[in-house]
C-alpha cells in the first residue's frame, strides 16, 4: 500500500497515518443563507466540494451554521484566514477548522427515555384482547395481586 497518496474520508484526508480535515465548520449564519450562496462565498478561496446547512427537525428552519467542505487543506487554512469575521447577509460570520467526530457504533440509537413505539407482529387471535395494551404487549394487572394479598401493613 503506497502512503504517499492521500486517501479521502468523510472530509479528512488521510495521509500515512495523520489526518488532515478538509472541512470548515461556519459559524453566526443568518437564517436567509442558502446552501448555494454559501458555496458561492467560499468559492472564492478554493474549489468547495459540498456544503451542509444542518436545520432543526421541529420547525425545518436553519440552525445558524454550516460545514463547508473542501478539495485541499490549503484551501481551509485560506479560508479561516480570508472570511472570519467576513459580514455575510448582515452577519459577521465565524470560520473554524471542523472537528471531526468520531462515527457512532452501529444499534446506538436513542438513549433511554426515548422508546420507539411497538411496531411488532399483532398479538395472536386465541388470546382474550384485554391481556394486552395498546402497544400489542403483555398487560400485567398489578392491582389483582394486591387485592388477592391483602394484608395490614403499618399501625391499626
Amino acid at each position: 500500500m503506497d502512503l504517499s497518496s492521500p486517501r479521502v474520508r468523510g472530509g479528512v484526508h488521510e495521509q500515512g497515518g495523520s489526518a488532515i480535515s478538509t472541512k470548515v465548520f461556519v459559524g453566526n449564519l443568518s437564517f436567509d443563507v442558502t446552501r448555494d450562496e454559501l458555496i458561492e462565498a467560499f468559492s472564492a478561496v478554493g474549489p468547495v466540494v459540498d456544503a451542509k446547512l444542518p436545520t432543526d427537525r421541529e420547525t425545518g428552519r436553519p440552525r445558524g451554521f454550516a460545514f463547508v467542505e473542501f478539495r485541499d487543506e490549503a484551501s481551509v487554512q485560506k479560508s479561516i484566514q480570508q472570511l472570519d469575521g467576513r459580514e455575510i447577509k448582515g452577519r459577521a460570520v465565524r470560520v473554524n477548522e471542523a472537528d471531526d467526530r468520531p462515527r457512532r457504533p452501529a444499534g446506538t440509537g436513542p438513549g433511554p427515555g426515548l422508546r420507539r413505539p411497538w411496531t411488532g407482529p399483532p398479538p395472536p387471535r386465541d388470546m382474550p384482547p384485554d391481556e394486552f395494551d395498546s402497544g400489542g404487549r403483555v398487560f400485567k394487572a398489578k392491582g389483582s395481586r394486591r387485592n388477592i394479598r391483602r394484608r395490614k401493613r403499618g399501625f391499626a
